[in-house]
């Protein structure tokens, strides 16, 4: 199946030096899908020259003519920046022009504009953000990381619902099994909006494992791991920076003499296997679930290899049927909670 997919090309800390050579790399590997540059045209078309690359059928740019700055006010975005390069790229998910958007832009304006413009489905109340971490058995998806830091029970069973079905659709898991993070494995650990999102967790006919705490998210013991957004945010940022320091305490280690570096030297394939395992930017970009579109975020400091790794992201999602599939298993369990008077998901 070929994908369009909207590119923000303004967004993120670098800008089109970063998003338009990643969009190029990745028509290299999938020349029949579409790329559309949004963003101001002179400065995409400057980029593409120096890449020494003409638009065509499969790059084409669509104009905006306002950026959305990194540390703008969500609603001042929304509400001011009508024709950014980021309302734009939304825009076209939402005429059906493109099939997924892929920003590295502000992340509350991204959010604020991205449930404003495209709305949630029907049995959703917000939105999460949801990604993928590595672990010892492959990788975990993991949600809320961040757009919701005050959730109910009931938020946290929706996210269970659509990161078993994003596990789904992209994993080609039928039955994916899904952690609650919690302080401790038993029962009566954690506050009450945990215990009671348990109960319901308990009642729902997903593959329900039981509580995980910090440390199994990296074991691999569940395929979904579900949070609210404050602690879920912190997870991965404290994951990020331990993977940081890791790589530079390695650093450091191997580069402090000549038998240090001779080690380092015999250690390479090692070390070039171990740097891939833990390289984030292979698991760079963040899918808003919960919305009738597919929005990916990227991280704002991305480099040419992670933004292009976001913008694959996107391509499965879209290819993958995930919008559908999360649209189905939610109208589905929101009929069979409507029968049993349970209320709506």
């Amino acid at each position: 199946m070929d994908v369009t997919l909207a590119i923000d090309a303004m967004g993120g800390d670098h800008g089109t030096t970063v998003t338009i050579p990643a969009a190029v790399e990745y028509l290299k590997h999938f020349p029949d899908d579409t790329i559309v540059l949004v963003g101001i045209p002179d400065a995409i078309e400057t980029e593409l020259r120096a890449l020494g690359v003409q638009p065509g059928v499969h790059l084409r740019i669509h104009p905006a003519t306002e950026v959305v700055g990194m540390d703008e006010q969500p609603q001042s975005a929304l509400r001011g920046k009508k024709d950014s390069s980021m309302r734009v790229s939304i825009n076209l998910v939402k005429s059906g022009e493109a099939l997924a958007c892929v920003s590295a832009g502000n992340t509350g304006a991204l959010m604020a504009t991205a449930r404003y413009v495209l709305k949630t489905l029907p049995g959703i109340d917000r939105p999460a953000i949801a990604s993928y971490l590595p672990t010892k058995k492959g990788q975990v998806c993991m949600l809320d990381l961040g757009a919701n830091t005050d959730c109910s029970a009931e938020h946290l069973l929706q996210f269970a619902l659509m990161g078993s079905t994003l596990a789904t659709a992209l994993e080609h898991k039928p039955n994916p099994s899904v952690g609650l993070l919690n302080i401790g494995s038993e029962d009566i650990k954690g506050n009450e909006v945990v215990k009671q999102a348990a109960e319901l967790l308990r009642a729902s006919d997903l593959n329900f494992y039981g509580n995980v705490e910090g440390d199994d998210i990296f074991k691999g013991v569940t395929d979904v791991v579900v949070c609210d957004g404050f602690v879920g945010n912190v997870a991965l940022k404290t994951a990020e920076g331990v993977a940081k320091m890791m790589g530079g305490f390695l650093r450091e280690g191997f580069s402090q003499n000549m038998y240090t570096k001779f080690a380092a030297l015999v250690s390479l394939p090692v070390l070039k296997a171990f740097k891939h395992r833990l390289d984030h930017r292979r698991y760079n970009g963040a899918s808003f679930l919960g919305l009738k579109g597919i929005v990916v975020k990227s991280h704002g400091s991305a480099d040419v290899y992670a933004f292009r790794c976001a913008i694959e992201r996107a391509a499965e999602e879209a290819r993958g049927g995930m919008l559908q599939h999360i649209s189905e298993h939610v109208e589905k369990w929101h009929h069979q909670r409507q029968n049993t008077g349970q209320g709506a998901v």
